[in-house]
C-alpha cells in the first residue's frame, strides 16, 4: 500500500478524471485552478491572503489538492536567501480550466513542461512581485468589501485584449463604490535604464488614439530615488498625453497598492489612494474590453458553484 507521499501515489493521481474526484473539490479549489492556471505560479502566502484566513489551513488543503492531482508545487534553493512553496497548476486543474472555458484540454506532456518552465524561468521572482502586486488588492477588498478587484488579467491576456499595442506586466479592474479605475501595471525592479521605462510609453499613447480606454499606467518602482529619478526623466521630455502614475515599494509604509501612495505625474508630490486615480473604461471596442464583467472577476468560481 503506497503512502500519500509516495511517488506511485502522485503518479495514479494524475491519471484520475474529474469526475472521480468532484465530490471532493470545493468552490474555493476550482478558483485556486483558475487562479493557478491563468498567472502560472502562486506563493502560499498569496493564495492564504486571497482564499484563506490561515497559512496552515491553506497548506493543508493545497497538499490535498495536490495528492488529487489537482495542484503541483516547487521549491528554488537560493543559498541563504529563503524560500516559499510555489504552487503550479496540476493535470486536474489545467483539465477543469480549460473545459470550463469550452477550449482543448492540454496534454499531460504540456502540464508537466508548463510546470518545468515555471521553477526553472529566470524572472520567476519578476512574476511573484507582478502577482503579489495584485494579491495584495484582492487582499485589501476581503478587509474592506466595498471595494473589489474585478478584473486582473496576465501579460498575454492583456497584450491580445488591446491589440497588441502595449505589453504590460497586468491589467486589472479596482471597483470602488463610485466606479471603477481600470489600470495597466508596469512593475519595475530598477535593472532597466530609466528610456527602456519612458519608451513604454509610446504604445500606451498609440492605443488611446486608436481607441483603447482611458487608463492609467502604474509603475510599481523598488525605491523611491528610483521613483524621484523617473518623474524627472518624464519632465526632461515630451508631454506624455496620457495619466502616469507611480508609487514606491519600500516607501508605501504598510499600505496595499489601493492605499494613498500614488503619485500623479504633473500633481506635484500629492499621494492618492488607487480609487482616486482618474481613469474611464469608454466604449467597447476592437481595442478597449470597457467595464468588466462578472465572469472576470478573478474569484468568479466562488460564486459559480
Amino acid at each position: 500500500m503506497s503512502t500519500p507521499n509516495d511517488p506511485r501515489s502522485t503518479l495514479r493521481s494524475t491519471r484520475r478524471a474529474l469526475v472521480d474526484i468532484s465530490g471532493r473539490l470545493q468552490p474555493r479549489d476550482y478558483a485556486i485552478a483558475e487562479l493557478l492556471v491563468d498567472h502560472q505560479v502562486l506563493t502560499t502566502r498569496q493564495l492564504t491572503d486571497m482564499l484563506f484566513t490561515s497559512p496552515t489551513t491553506c497548506l493543508h488543503r493545497l497538499h490535498t489538492l495536490r495528492h488529487l492531482g489537482v495542484v503541483d508545487r516547487f521549491l528554488r534553493h537560493r543559498p541563504g536567501l529563503p524560500e516559499p512553496l510555489h504552487w503550479v497548476p496540476g493535470l486536474l486543474a489545467a483539465r477543469s480550466v480549460a473545459l470550463a472555458r469550452t477550449e482543448k484540454p492540454p496534454t499531460p506532456a504540456a502540464v508537466y513542461e508548463r510546470k518545468d518552465r515555471a521553477m526553472m524561468r529566470p524572472d520567476l521572482g519578476h512574476l511573484i512581485g507582478v502577482n503579489q502586486f495584485f494579491t495584495d488588492l484582492i487582499a485589501d477588498a476581503r478587509a474592506h468589501p466595498e471595494y473589489r478587484l474585478a478584473r486582473w488579467w496576465p501579460e498575454s491576456r492583456t497584450v491580445d485584449a488591446f491589440g497588441r499595442r502595449v505589453h504590460p506586466d497586468g491589467h486589472g479592474v479596482w471597483n470602488h463604490p463610485d466606479g471603477g479605475v481600470g489600470f495597466f501595471l508596469e512593475y519595475d525592479t530598477g535593472t532597466e535604464k530609466l528610456p527602456v521605462l519612458t519608451g513604454k510609453l509610446d504604445g500606451y499613447r498609440r492605443l488611446r488614439r486608436e481607441g483603447g480606454p482611458h487608463y492609467p499606467v502604474l509603475f510599481w518602482l523598488p525605491t523611491r530615488a528610483r521613483e524621484q529619478n523617473l518623474h524627472r526623466r518624464l519632465a526632461d521630455g515630451p508631454t506624455p498625453g496620457i495619466t502616469i502614475a507611480t508609487a514606491a515599494r519600500d516607501a508605501v509604509n504598510g499600505h496595499s497598492p489601493a492605499g494613498p501612495i500614488w503619485r500623479l505625474y504633473g500633481n506635484g508630490r500629492h499621494r492618492l489612494h488607487l480609487a482616486d486615480i482618474p481613469a474611464h473604461h469608454g466604449a467597447a471596442g476592437p481595442l478597449n474590453p470597457a467595464a468588466p464583467t462578472p465572469d472576470q472577476d478573478p474569484l468568479a468560481a466562488l460564486s459559480d458553484a
